[in-house]
């Protein structure tokens, strides 16, 4: 009965932790899906965000609600301007181009945010607080029972905006085909801009659930972060936002195996075990379409 106890509570964690990698995974799929971009400075933007948090919270004793929405406004704003800057002179050249640049902007901002505020972790005061729920031997967390709910509320959310509304429509036809999405009067600035405002605000999200379980923040915090969920997207399907979600779940609640069974310091290996055990066999991910060029 202890060991079901045990295992049901890492399974929570699992899924608690697989949704924060959800919700970085569906930056990156929208990102890639867009413009074919793997945007590694996207995982720097949760450390942005919580640094925002941070900052209101501890320096400027603001309430939580106005601390949490300052970081979703930051990070978008950071987000669209990245996107502008670094991205957009770009958008002709070879991808390996964008890819030094996104790598170059990770590291800017690593860089830039120790430089400001030091290598050491920011400790961050206790924002999203609320009674546990016990499940026969088990204690489900407050941060885990919010942290499941605004992952599913936000998926549910980014599906009808992307399938009903008139910017989610433009998303699909810029994916599917970019010439001839402007030849039907499509405004690409916009859409693509939309789409990294999206995702850097989705990031932000990730960082404030991120924080309410461990609340430290450190200029190095979005590195693995946005590794393990840009494996997430590479599982589900890298462009698939389904395939992201599915695979931010897969990647947590494999993680949380492992460490049920003891073996909590392999838990970063078999993520990336993983990662090449999906390129050698599916490489298109598990819900993602394989990609067939024409010569």
């Amino acid at each position: 009965m202890a060991f079901l106890s045990t295992l049901f509570s890492q399974a929570i964690n699992g899924l608690q932790s697989g949704s924060i990698y959800a919700l970085v995974a569906l930056g990156y799929s929208m990102v890639y899906g867009i413009i074919m971009l793997l945007n590694f400075a996207h995982g720097d933007i949760i450390m942005v965000g919580a640094y925002v948090v941070w900052m209101a919270t501890a320096n400027f004793g603001l309430h939580p609600v106005v601390s949490i929405l300052l970081a979703v406004a930051v990070s978008t704003l950071l987000g669209v301007t990245i996107e502008k800057v670094a991205y957009a002179p770009l958008r002709s050249s070879p991808r390996l181009s964008l890819l030094i640049t996104a790598i170059g902007i990770s590291f800017l901002l690593e860089n830039g945010f120790q430089l400001i505020f030091g290598a050491g972790a920011k400790v961050v005061p206790e924002f999203l607080s609320g009674p546990s729920l016990r499940l026969g031997g088990a204690t489900v967390s407050f941060s885990a029972m919010v942290t499941l709910a605004v992952t599913v509320a936000i998926m549910i959310g980014l599906t009808l905006l992307v399938q009903k509304t008139r910017l989610g429509k433009a998303m699909r036809a810029v994916s599917e085909d970019m010439g001839a999405a402007q030849l039907m009067g499509i405004n690409l600035n916009t859409t693509i801009s939309f789409t990294f405002a999206l995702g850097s605000a989705l990031a932000a999200v990730a960082s404030v659930l991120y924080l309410s379980s461990y609340a430290q923040a450190s200029p190095t915090m979005g590195s693995m972060l946005g590794l393990k969920a840009f494996v997430a997207a590479v599982l589900g399907g890298i462009g698939s936002l389904p395939g992201a979600m599915l695979g931010g779940l897969v990647i947590g609640l494999a993680e949380a195996l492992v460490s049920a069974v003891g073996l909590s310091v392999w838990k970063d290996g078999v993520v990336f075990a993983i990662l090449i055990v999906v390129l050698l066999v599916r490489p298109s991910g598990l819900l993602g379409k394989p990609i067939k060029e024409k010569v």
